[in-house]
């Protein structure tokens, strides 16, 4: 069904507010907008399946309702996009919710599994990909891309029992709980801007005062664009943000120095860039930030020991039948080899339980890898050798 009135959206709200699960999906197009801009909201439950069209139907306000309906279990493949746009439309996040793609990783599937491939690992369904790179925004639009865009949502209730019938019987389903209470937390899609900087590419080339000025510049760029709701690379790339940062400007000529400044800014806004610039070189130097260097010179070459590590990751993944990124990230195994274990994902949780122990006893000395019998096995260093963890 194409909803294209109120009066659609209430019915169909009223209906899935007595479902056990709602299926959520939207299309959107964000290329000349800082905002993600909302073209589709797909909604499906297992009887009736919808998509809603936000350019015809202005309030989707009654949503919120159903959306933190604490009895409606809210489905979705790759969440993160989603839920971000929707708690900008809706001022809420939708909870409880169920990730088809994280719950499939737990089952031995990649991490990044699309959701076509998914559809026909559980459902044997091979859909249709004619309107994958369709533009959402024109109207009217045609039969296919609203039988394409009802696809996204048809099928989930269906992965989410299949999904969820197999991690019950593995005993893994609580081990989702805390991934999925993640999504719902409203601080992932809250950003500071005065810290975007810190994702500048090539931040690392500058120095702790030039950082103080890429600081208050990246805040600069990034409310601009939320302002205008533009690109923030329509106001400064990246590269001439550090670009400008190298050079320190304290005068209109020296900041013009950087390619395309000249043409890119007005000459308010190159003021205004100016004067940022003159505020964060006068910085007092205890109050200029620092970047967290983890493979700077005072760190030790970690690569073997992050290999080593990695081996037993990969058994572990093995033996249980999981992804590997889904066990342990590498960023997180180099920040063990180097000491470093506060906050990171694999010692927690379940995580932990399966392989975050193992990955402290090693880089501890207490265990080891070895091949026995032609298997790779955990040895218990402390026990020379008597225990072993085969592997299955």
């Amino acid at each position: 069904m194409y909803i294209t009135d109120q009066s659609q959206l209430d019915e169909f709200i009223e209906h899935a507010s007595h479902c056990e699960v709602l299926a959520v999906d939207t299309e959107f197009i964000r290329e000349k907008t800082y905002w993600p801009r909302l073209c589709l909201l797909q909604l499906g439950t297992e009887e009736r399946s919808v998509v809603v069209d936000p350019f015809r139907v202005r309030d989707l306000r009654p949503l919120a309702k159903l959306f933190t309906d604490e009895n409606i279990v809210k489905l979705f493949h790759a969440a993160h996009q989603d839920l971000e746009l929707l708690y900008r439309e809706l001022g809420v996040l939708p909870r409880p919710v169920f990730d088809t793609q994280i719950a499939a990783s737990l089952l031995g599937d990649t991490l990044q599994i699309g959701y076509g491939a998914l559809v026909l690992a559980e459902c044997g369904v091979k859909l249709k990909k004619s309107d994958s790179f369709t533009d959402w925004s024109r109207r009217p639009l045609t039969e296919s891309q609203v039988e394409y865009a009802l696809d996204d949502v048809v099928y989930l209730p269906r992965l989410y029992r299949s999904l969820k019938s197999k991690l019950e019987s593995l005993g893994r389903l609580s081990w989702l709980e805390p991934d999925f209470a993640e999504l719902s937390d409203e601080s992932r899609y809250v950003e500071d801007p005065y810290t975007r900087f810190k994702r500048l590419k090539r931040v690392n080339q500058l120095s702790r005062r030039q950082l103080c000025i890429a600081r208050l510049l990246a805040a600069w760029r990034e409310m601009q664009a939320m302002k205008r709701d533009i690109p923030r690379k329509w106001i400064l790339t990246d590269e001439q943000v550090v670009e400008i940062c190298k050079r320190e400007p304290r005068t209109l000529d020296q900041l013009f120095m950087v390619r395309g400044v000249s043409s890119t800014l007005g000459m308010s806004d190159s003021r205004r860039v100016l004067s940022i610039c003159v505020k964060a070189l006068d910085t007092p130097e205890e109050e200029w930030p620092e970047l967290p260097r983890p493979n700077g010179k005072n760190e030790p070459n970690v690569d073997a020991h992050v290999d080593l590590l990695s081996a037993l990751v990969k058994l572990r993944a093995r033996e249980h039948g999981i992804a590997f990124a889904v066990l342990a990230s590498h960023a997180d195994l180099a920040k063990i080899a180097r000491g470093h274990t506060e906050g990171l994902d694999v010692l927690k949780g379940w995580r932990r339980a399966i392989v975050g122990e193992d990955l402290l006893a090693m880089v501890a000395g207490k265990t080891c890898l070895a091949i026995r019998d032609g298997q790779l096995c955990v040895v218990d260093c402390c026990a020379n050798a008597s225990e072993e963890t085969p592997q299955e």
